[in-house]
């Protein structure tokens, strides 16, 4: 009988293989211990794989990718140019579905419905008051209903009459509400007096679907599918105080920085798919990044030196970007793929915490993007207490 040694010989040569031969080696030969692999040379994405002005892996915060909450939208209008959602400084969150408009309590988990809009229209856009105790509601008629949630009345305050198109977004500084239409026309009017109407501000060629007031209400930026993104001064609206045509399609998406308040930013369509931010003293372009996808939306956060975008085609997703101000450069920090189609509202809860983002494929979500600011989440003050009284007394005009 063989040996193990003999037998062990007698398998390598009828494999023709020697004894001292590895038949699991590396190739080449592993490295000496004194000179170790950097494991991130080999491992790390290339170059060309990486996103343009991506934040690093070191500095980014985690985001959680998953929504917090669904809601069901059934009846959303998919219209790019029109603004459908908003989150009020008292918590609630208003959602125009065709004819009707829901109020939905985020404290409460609540839904209502506040009213049933006429047969022979639908609703174009939806915005609260500065102190969130008014409801406005633009029509496709042209006309802007004012409505008080708390009401048991169930019919607006006031019908403001005179667009002759559509009212695709508003935006309100104190008293005083801005509505842009379809045609291109921009107004100012003073819900506390019967002869509303106190402005026109003429600069857009097309629709105005991008509106909003500086929240010290000394500046307006508006935007429109003329591609123009115009800056007004309050104290002077015969004339836009800058008009800028960088972007090449409709401008949607506007956003004052509430920690830097001469930075504006503004971003485009499908086919222009840039983010743009301004110097709202000067008028200048302070940098510009590409989303890589239509912009829909944008709202900077209290609490970090962060913004949110939300996108249409191709991505369809939510974008987190950190912005310095000293070095005037925006990195972006995570994208979310958030709906099934274009997102088509944005909305920010008053404790600065959570986004709310609405679009074509019927859902209502939630993300927690921020840490709550403390302090916040109601609004209160001598300034709300007294619009809400004029409001009260022009309560039966019509």
């Amino acid at each position: 009988m063989e040996t193990g040694a003999d037998s062990s010989a007698a398998i390598a040569e009828a494999c023709g293989l020697s004894l001292n031969q590895r038949i699991l080696a590396f190739a080449p030969e592993a490295p000496s211990a004194r000179k170790p692999v950097d494991l991130r040379s080999i491992y790390a994405p290339s170059a060309s794989s990486k996103k343009v002005n991506a934040v690093p892996a070191a500095f980014r915060r985690k985001i959680c990718t998953a929504p917090e909450k669904v809601l069901d939208a059934p009846g959303l209008v998919d219209d790019y140019y029109l603004n459908l959602m908003d989150w009020s400084a008292a918590n609630t969150l208003a959602i125009a579905l065709e004819r009707t408009v829901y109020i939905w309590n985020a404290s409460s988990g609540d839904v209502s419905e506040l009213c049933e809009v006429a047969e022979h229209t639908f609703v174009t856009s939806v915005k609260w008051s500065t102190d969130g105790s008014h409801l406005s509601i633009g029509l496709d008629s042209g006309d802007i209903e004012i409505w008080d949630p708390t009401s048991t009345k169930k019919k607006p305050l006031r019908t403001m009459r005179g667009h002759e198109s559509r009212v695709g977004v508003m935006s309100w500084n104190s008293g005083l509400l801005t509505s842009g239409t379809r045609s291109g026309a921009l107004w100012n009017h003073d819900v506390r007096i019967r002869e509303h109407k106190t402005a026109s501000l003429e600069a857009h060629a097309a629709e105005v679907c991008g509106l909003e007031w500086r929240a010290d209400g000394t500046f307006l930026a508006s935007g429109g599918n003329d591609n123009l993104v115009a800056i007004w001064d309050a104290r002077n609206t015969r004339e836009a105080k800058f008009e800028r045509r960088q972007h090449k399609a409709a401008v949607k998406a506007l956003a004052w920085c509430p920690w830097q308040s001469t930075l504006l930013a503004t971003g485009g369509g499908t086919a222009d798919k840039q983010i743009h931010f301004w110097n709202a003293n000067t008028g200048a372009r302070v940098q510009s990044v590409d989303a890589g996808s239509q912009v829909t939306g944008l709202k900077f956060s209290s609490t970090y030196r962060e913004l949110v975008s939300t996108h249409g085609f191709p991505d369809n997703n939510l974008t987190v970007w950190s912005y310095s101000s000293s070095t005037a450069t925006c990195a972006r920090t995570i994208d979310i793929p958030a709906h099934e189609s274009r997102v088509l509202g944005l909305g920010l809860s008053p404790d600065g915490s959570t986004v709310a983002t609405v679009a074509a494929d019927e859902n209502l979500k939630f993300w927690k993007v921020w840490d709550k600011v403390k302090g916040k989440g109601s609004s209160s003050g001598s300034s709300a207490r007294s619009v809400e009284k004029k409001m009260e007394a022009v309560a039966g005009i019509r």
